[in-house]
């Protein structure tokens, strides 16, 4: 599949400092392909090799004894993980955070680490965006519409699903290249509403019929979860 290829991931972990004793606990990733979803997804329950704090379970779901019958070691599931990422661009938010345990995890795994320039973080794109005002995962989803009625609890693979949504948005949604209204010359004068007119027949459509139906298969092939289904008719 041709396009611009990037990678939205999340983690979720004991605690919060990458180079003590808190490790990963859960690492999802969702390909994108021209920022939209593709259905390629990369999940992994990894076992922190230590006890899971009660606050941190009261967010996550996960406790140390599921971890310990249904995590795999890191050190275990780098070399999958890396085939997956490939050398697409990263997406999280507050990526600072993800990207010193992710680099820490590979350093104890002997693997590289990634590069900073490699990470894209929404957390800085939407306070650029919208100073002053919450910039949280949640408030972006509220801002822009986005249903959170799919999580109850924070897991990697849902919050890389809406981070994906989110991110689509921020950086001007499906319209994004169409923003006339701050782009117009000031030696064009825009056309009144009501100068406009339709079309007095539609422009008849260049796809074949194979194409159409193979379009419809390719969508419905990606499951019903998919943001597609949501503009596709």
């Amino acid at each position: 599949m041709s396009g611009i290829r990037e990678v939205c991931f999340d983690t979720e972990t004991t605690g919060f400092h990458a180079r003590g004793d808190d490790r990963i606990t859960e690492l999802g990733c969702i390909e994108l392909i021209d920022m939209i979803p593709t259905g390629k997804q990369y999940h992994a329950y990894l076992n922190p090799q230590r006890d899971v704090p009660e606050k941190v379970t009261q967010i996550t779901g996960l406790t140390t004894d599921f971890l310990k019958k249904n995590g795999q070691y890191f050190a275990d599931v780098a070399a999958e993980f890396l085939e997956f990422v490939g050398d697409s661009k990263l997406i999280a938010h507050n990526a600072n955070f993800d990207k010193a345990f992710i680099n820490a995890e590979l350093e104890k795994a002997g693997q590289p680490i990634f590069p900073n320039d490699r990470f894209i973080d929404t957390l800085q794109m939407a306070r650029e965006k919208f100073p002053g005002s919450p910039a949280s995962l949640d408030a972006l989803c509220k801002r822009y519409g986005i249903s959170l009625s799919s999580r109850d609890k924070h897991g990697a693979i849902i919050d890389s699903e809406l981070l994906a949504e989110v991110y689509l948005q921020l950086k001007g949604g499906r319209m994004r290249n169409l923003d006339l209204e701050n782009s117009v010359p000031e030696t064009i004068t825009p056309i009144a509403k009501d100068e406009v007119r339709e079309r007095p027949s539609p422009l008849s459509s260049n796809l074949s019929t194979d194409q159409i139906k193979d379009h419809k298969h390719y969508i419905k092939s990606l499951g019903e979860k998919m943001v597609w289904n949501k503009y596709w008719r």
